[in-house]
């Protein structure tokens, strides 16, 4: 099981990377692929490195998965505060984008910006709804768990 919840309410996640080859032919040459498995779930992710760091463009890399970590939370987040609100949510997209840092020090990402265009329908303001996106950013565990900073830049439309 990839994940479970202790008698005190902690969950535990749990994920299984598998990688064979030799990385007896050096840097240059050694197989960047590999493969992440987290039951329940049956779809198993084929991922690599970086294309400029040897990896395969065609896979998603580990830099990719922690943009997606941030940007599937937020909108998780978000639509479960709005259904709570009574907010009719309509479409979500965001645009997201992460940059990484390759200065003196070590390679991180450095920080993270989130572009949620989200449709609702009539009835709340634009206020009201901006205030929601922030909330769900502030209860998104994933953006509470990076030491990156992680910005939500909303743009909120209403459905005709």
């Amino acid at each position: 099981m990839a994940f479970s919840t202790d008698p005190d309410g902690t969950h535990r996640y749990r994920a299984t990377a598998t990688w064979s080859g030799s990385t007896g032919v050096g840097y240059d040459g050694f197989e960047r692929a590999h493969r992440i498995e987290a039951p329940p779930a049956s779809a198993a992710l084929e991922l690599s490195n970086d294309p400029t760091l040897g990896g395969d463009a065609s896979r998603l890399d580990p830099e990719q998965l922690v943009l997606a970590a941030a940007a599937s939370c937020q909108l998780l987040s978000f639509l479960a505060i709005a259904a709570r609100a009574r907010i009719d949510v309509t479409d979500y997209r965001d645009d997201a984008e992460a940059t990484m840092s390759h200065d003196d020090g070590p390679h991180r990402i450095a920080a993270i910006v989130l572009r949620p265009r989200i449709t609702v329908a009539p009835g709340p303001g634009v206020p009201r709804v901006e205030r929601l996106v922030h909330l769900a950013h502030q209860e998104c565990y994933v953006a509470n768990s990076l030491a990156t900073p992680v910005a939500v830049e909303p743009t909120i439309t209403f459905s005709t």
